[in-house]
């Protein structure tokens, strides 16, 4: 019976810990604070609960406990600043408020503070590995555990990020604020790099034994559809749902019975998911209703949409998908954009095409040391027919992952490789 409470305490937590921590930012305007309040309430359900038994209203429960633990720290630190005794007389007059309503402790305006606590980890006074620590810490409600084996680094490492993001945020005075609309594009901009970067490590992991990591996917999407219900309006908010949407709908059919990769055109289209297709597919039009001209999410996500309306891969629209990435570059260019261009090219217009253009990119600095450029060179060799070269590159990209499985994947394509 302890083992279940337990877990059912650590269930509740996690699905409140973002909206508990948001909601108690708004009040301290103290990220760290706000954490450690937050814990403090989660330790008294572990002490209480096993004994009362769960709540009504768990997440009340834990909000009015964490504002009576804020008051007693301002009760009993008599230097605080004039600023922290006023808003520990407004946590009062709310905590009495919270007394007589419990239901009504956790309806604060959450969804406000949501979108504050998304903006405040992902802010650019912070290294983008801090973001993403501190994002999937506060707001996906993961232990530093959970993190470190998600992106296989030391806990250490992970819990190092996560205080020194808090300190920086607490010396630079960030306000915990949704950024006026001269500075959202900009500040969006870097919400939404984080929550792709969460989901690109679920879906091809940099490193490791696996393929894929379709927890990472799975906490993505979450924060990305909280995301768009809680900017509704903005059109690359929904073109990063879509894309990820589209993708996440492969993951089932991305690895074998084994685990070992599959790439996409070998893939049984009939194991991606119609539902998350359907989705993302909505949510690209909601994209495209919203702005004349698609953004550098929505353009991938019509570019992943191709592949999803393809029922095979010789249905597949590769013109499209070109003119599609001739936009992208317009308004994102990168050397992987014009990589990604070059495959699509071969694809719609022949390998020889397609070699022409990756040729010009072997001399660019931004891809030394990027995989994924010999191993497309080996593909696009392949198909000419010279496989001694194919062999090499395919090899030699073997090298440069860092993913086990991909390596293996890698290295028996250069071993196919036979005149």
């Amino acid at each position: 019976m302890a083992s279940d409470i337990r877990r059912a305490i650590d269930a509740v937590y996690r699905i409140e810990s973002a909206r508990l921590i948001a909601g108690l930012t708004r009040m301290v305007r103290d990220v760290g604070l706000a954490e450690d309040l937050a814990q403090d309430a989660l330790v008294a359900a572990l002490e209480q609960w096993p004994e009362s038994g769960i709540p009504d209203n768990p997440g009340a429960w834990l909000m009015t406990t964490a504002k009576r633990r804020a008051i007693d720290l301002w009760r009993r630190n008599t230097r605080l600043e004039r600023k922290h005794e006023e808003l520990g007389r407004e946590l009062e007059i709310q905590q009495k408020m919270a007394a007589m309503d419990l239901d009504a402790a956790i309806d604060d305006p959450v969804g406000d503070d949501l979108l504050r606590l998304m903006f405040i980890c992902c802010h650019p006074v912070l290294s983008t590995e801090a973001r993403v620590a501190l994002t999937l810490r506060l707001l996906g409600g993961l232990t530093t555990e959970e993190i470190a084996r998600a992106f296989l680094v030391p806990v250490p490492t992970i819990a190092q990020r996560v205080v020194r993001a808090k300190r920086t945020l607490a010396e630079a005075r960030v306000p915990f604020e949704v950024p006026e609309k001269a500075e959202l594009t900009v500040r969006l901009s870097s919400v939404l790099e984080v929550i792709y970067l969460v989901f690109n490590e679920g879906y091809a992991a940099t490193g490791g034994d696996a393929w894929t990591r379709p927890e990472l996917c799975e906490e993505a999407l979450r924060l990305g559809r909280v995301l768009a219900g809680l900017l509704p309006k903005e059109p690359e908010v929904w073109g990063l749902v879509a894309l990820m949407e589209i993708q996440a709908s492969r993951l089932r059919a991305r690895v074998g019975p084994s685990g070992e990769p599959i790439l996409l055109l070998d893939q049984d289209r009939g194991r991606w998911d119609q539902l998350l297709i359907h989705r993302g597919l909505a949510a690209l039009k909601r994209a495209e209703e919203l702005s004349g001209a698609l953004g550098p999410y929505a353009l991938q996500a019509a570019i992943a949409a191709c592949h999803a309306r393809a029922r095979t891969p010789a249905e597949t629209d590769w013109a499209r998908i070109v003119a599609l990435y001739d936009a992208l570059a317009q308004i994102a260019p990168s050397p992987v954009v014009e990589l990604n261009r070059a495959v699509a090219v071969g694809m719609a217009f022949g390998p020889a095409a397609g070699l022409e253009l990756v040729d010009a990119l072997t001399s660019e600095p931004l891809l030394e040391g990027y995989h994924l450029l010999p191993s497309a060179r080996g593909d696009l060799l392949t198909k000419l027919g010279r496989f001694d070269e194919a062999r090499a590159e395919f090899e030699r990209a073997a090298l440069l992952t860092r993913n086990a499985r991909e390596r293996e994947l890698l290295l028996g394509r250069a071993a196919a490789c036979v005149r």
